[in-house]
């Protein structure tokens, strides 16, 4: 069973591990984060968390039925009902579906806890993948994007409107919250809780 949780103080250890496990990964597609972000992980988590608290990011992650993280999931930029997507998922993880489910996890979790109306995300014209998972989720393709914005690539702004119903998939019940959702079948061994 999959989990977006919300990120905490005591994910520090496992999401800088996930991090560097991956780091090579990522920077196939993204800018790397330089040796400082990692040298200062442990600052950097709180001033993510007091931000978090500060309402200015909404941070999840993606864990396993170990607590092993698979992925991150943000919202950032949140401004008058309005915030940027960011996500990166585990080398191991991704090509299997994760990462859609997530963000679509993610954009009713902007809606019903964060009270956001709209979602934008960059990504590159290279980035293939992640244009699937955007469309998937419901975004639809819109202007170009500074290459400053998506690691200094040529690429596009993707939106979604939170308050049109958008039915991206039939809906069935997820095992525990009484919710419907998108991604997996109730009872899946990958469903998404709460």
């Amino acid at each position: 069973m999959y989990e977006l949780q919300r990120v905490r103080a005591d994910h520090q250890a496992s999401l800088l591990a996930f991090e560097l496990e991956n780091r090579g990964y990522f920077a196939q597609s993204i800018s790397d984060r330089g040796d400082e972000y990692f040298d200062h992980f442990a600052l950097r988590h709180d001033e993510l968390l007091a931000d978090q608290d500060a309402g200015l990011v909404a941070s999840y992650v993606l864990v396993d039925e170990t607590g092993a993280i698979l992925g991150r999931f943000n919202l950032y930029r949140i401004r008058d009902g309005a915030a940027e997507v960011g996500y990166r998922i585990a080398e191991q993880s991704a090509g299997r579906g994760l990462t859609t489910a997530a963000v679509r996890k993610l954009c009713r979790l902007a809606a019903s806890r964060h009270g956001l109306h709209t979602l934008r995300a960059a990504t590159s014209d290279q980035n293939f993948a992640s244009q699937r998972v955007l469309l998937k989720a419901g975004f639809v393709p819109g202007e170009v994007a500074d290459p400053a914005d998506i690691g200094g690539k040529q690429g596009h702004w993707y939106h979604r409107d939170l308050t049109a119903r958008t039915d991206i998939a039939a809906t069935t019940p997820v095992a525990g919250t009484g919710e419907q959702s998108s991604e997996f079948s109730a009872g899946s061994p990958r469903a998404l809780r709460r």
